[in-house]
């Protein structure tokens, strides 16, 4: 966590921290350093210094000593240099014309008047820096000592005292009475915390930069910052969105606390990955030795002619080992590098998580999720993947005669009894659909006498098209997804080894369902979210928007389904439409560019996607009312209903992929469905619609 807590200027711990605009920390002092004068009239192309502050970051008498003609724009020369290889510059005016760049992104931004003092106080950080120094600082002194007590060395249990080794031995000595004492290593004392400053002192409420007197009390998402009552009387922030300062804050360090527990798992299969590699490049060593012997045996049975090319066939087999081992040395250097840098970062937000000063809290949580969330998506896949292995695919062979020796060299040979892979055997009996999911299942009957190295499984279109592949793998069990409804399609698999491809299976059909069943599904819904009816009926136990899904998956075919609203109290605004499986859960849906949905009230709706409200309606939801959702994909449009009746335009359009139910309520509304919706044809659908004297197939 070291790097963490240490200014990117100076390199020490940071003292007097302030939060600049890009979310990077400098010390006060540093910050003063690095100001550099720009012409008067021109600005760095980023906003102007804004914040709050608890005091004063700058001397302006002190610093009017200054002259504004004393240099200009890029005039300075760098007085020192920081550890980091920042350049660091003399102080100079900051009130008029000046700017700051950030030493992490370089990003610049110029100064107000209030200069410094504009940008707020990392209160947090600072109050971390205290507790870090202060852990790995301090000391339990003597107390017997006259002058200038030094560290302990033990304690008496008995006596209940610290001592240094010299008055240990003067005033404590291990005899007589005394040999029956108990002497403790001080770390060890339940009284060695009682000399220690306590970790986790609760801080006094942040105050307004702008109005001294006023606590933050809101948290504006616009600004992403805290605000006071008076900041929203003047009218800054009116028409901005405000939300509580405590539930913000809960809500971020939960956001926090979700990405750490993805990024602590991936650090957990980095330390695995470790352990792996280091143990590959023992085995790459022994493997290299023993394959070294054997060629050395090999060539030593052959004529003298074969003495020349020996040489040159070691120099191969060690380049070889020594690719191997530099490959994987680097990938153990990569990975250590960034597990490093994980492990910092986590210790570090375990520390912020663990403040109780939200608005300070809330000050960097935005770029601490960014932050957590990049490192998450560092680690795609396959970046835990060695990237060689630790055996030597080389063969010598021994049959040219003796005038093509001096032309001997590595050969990749298969073996003479190596055959294909046999054509594996599908398990009908296994082999089974869902909804639009098919499952698979095969076997091989006669072992092949190369081991079977994966399979390859293939599917047609559904309307007897081109076969594509769906799976390669080593599993034998295999589950498509998002197939057509209402569609047949042949599968067949094959296998492959070193020697080669096999041939295909016998083909097998599978129908898919006609009508799509589904339910909400428990696996994906959020926590807050109840389930009853076998999982046909659907609750909330917060005030908070929470999402649920179906259970089916749809990606082409025209769908049509209906919800019931069982119950709607005080005028929430429940959202229904489709997402795809991975949107966020712990809000409205629609909020986020994975869904597509309509939100409505008692008297009007909105279509909203990636949180962008269009179009509004009049014409709201009631207890007893059904909404419906119209899913086509041959046009690839979503369309709403409400009561059978079509609400509003077509809602979307231009809809590509794989889509699920989808519905976002809290503790005032709880929906149900039947689970079935239909396969229709879109012509049919119409004309339902038109002369409005067929209820429209649904959920009954």
């Amino acid at each position: 966590m070291d790097e963490e807590l240490k200014c990117p200027v100076c390199g020490s711990l940071f003292k007097d921290p302030i939060l600049l605009p890009c979310s990077h920390n400098v010390c006060l002092a540093c910050a003063r350093n690095i100001i550099v004068q720009t012409p008067e009239g021109e600005t760095p192309p980023q906003n102007r210094a804004s914040g709050n502050s608890d005091y004063d970051y700058l001397d302006m008498d002190k610093m009017s000593m200054y002259s504004e003609t004393d240099s200009g724009y890029g005039s300075y020369t760098p007085c020192l240099k920081s550890p980091n290889g920042i350049r660091v510059f003399p102080p100079t005016l900051v009130h008029r014309h000046c700017s700051i760049t950030c030493p992490l992104c370089h990003r610049s931004v110029s100064l107000d008047e209030r200069g410094l003092r504009g940008f707020p106080r990392n209160r947090l950080l600072e109050a971390i820096v205290s507790r870090y120094q202060q852990n790995r600082s301090a000391n339990v002194k003597c107390q017997l000592c006259d002058r200038n007590p030094v560290d302990a060395t033990v304690m008496c249990e008995q006596c209940d005292v610290f001592y240094c080794t010299p008055c240990q031995q003067r005033c404590h000595p291990s005899r007589g009475p005394l040999a029956k004492h108990r002497l403790l290593p001080p770390t060890q004392s339940p009284a060695a915390g009682s000399q220690q400053m306590p970790a986790g002192t609760i801080r006094k409420q942040g105050k307004c930069a702008d109005h001294d007197m006023e606590n933050f009390s809101m948290y504006c998402v616009n600004c992403k910052t805290p605000v006071c009552m008076k900041c929203l009387e003047g009218g800054k922030h009116g028409s901005h969105d405000l939300k509580p300062l405590a539930a913000m804050w809960k809500q971020h360090k939960c956001q926090l606390s979700q990405a750490l527990n993805g990024v602590s798992d991936k650090a957990k299969d980095a330390k695995e990955f470790l352990m792996q590699l280091k143990n590959m490049l023992q085995q790459i060593q022994e493997n290299g030795v023993e394959f070294e012997a054997c060629l050395v045996a090999q060539c030593d049975a052959l004529i003298e002619a074969l003495t020349r090319q020996k040489a040159k066939l070691l120099t191969k087999v060690t380049k070889e080992r020594e690719y191997k081992l530099k490959v994987v040395r680097d990938q153990i250097t990569h990975c250590t590098m960034k597990l490093r840098q994980t492990t910092g970062m986590m210790e570090y937000c375990l520390e912020v998580i663990k403040e109780n000063d939200p608005s300070g809290f809330l000050q960097i949580s935005d770029a601490l999720i960014k932050r957590v969330t990049s490192s998450q998506d560092q680690w795609v896949k396959g970046a835990l993947e060695p990237k060689v292995g630790p055996e030597f695919d080389l063969t010598l062979n021994t049959d040219p005669l003796l005038q093509t020796i001096l032309q001997l060299d590595f050969v990749q040979s298969k073996v003479e009894s190596a055959t294909v892979p046999p054509a594996p055997l599908l398990q009908l009996e296994k082999c089974c659909t869902r909804n639009n999911s098919a499952t698979l299942a095969w076997r091989v009957t006669v072992p092949p006498s190369n081991p079977i190295e994966g399979y390859i499984l293939e599917l047609d279109d559904g309307n007897g098209g081109q076969y594509r592949e769906v799976y390669v793998g080593k599993e034998t069990v295999c589950t498509v997804d998002g197939l057509h409804f209402n569609s047949s399609y042949n599968a067949r698999v094959k296998a492959y080894n070193s020697t080669g491809v096999g041939p295909y299976s016998k083909t097998v059909v599978l129908k898919t369902s006609d009508v799509a069943w589904f339910t909400f599904d428990p696996t994906s819904a959020h926590r807050d979210i109840m389930l009853t009816n076998e999982n046909r009926t659907v609750s909330c136990n917060s005030y908070d928007d929470r999402v649920v899904l179906g259970t089916a998956a749809f990606s082409k075919g025209v769908h049509y389904w209906e919800l019931r609203v069982d119950r709607y109290d005080n005028h929430p605004d429940p959202a229904f439409g489709v997402a795809r499986i991975n949107t966020m859960k712990d809000m409205m849906l629609g909020k986020d560019d994975k869904a597509w949905a309509m939100y409505v009230d008692n008297n009007r709706s909105w279509f909203m996607h990636n949180n962008s409200h269009t179009n509004r309606a009049e014409g709201g939801i009631s207890k007893g009312a059904t909404v419906g959702i119209l899913l086509d994909l041959n046009k690839y449009t979503l369309t709403f209903f409400i009561n059978k009746e079509q609400h509003g335009p077509v809602a979307f359009e231009n809809l590509e992929g794989v889509f699920m139910p989808a519905v976002s309520i809290n503790r005032n509304v709880q929906v149900s469905t039947d689970s079935q919706t239909e396969l229709i044809r879109f012509q049919k659908f119409i004309q339902i619609v038109l002369s409005l004297n067929s209820r429209i197939i649904g959920l009954i």
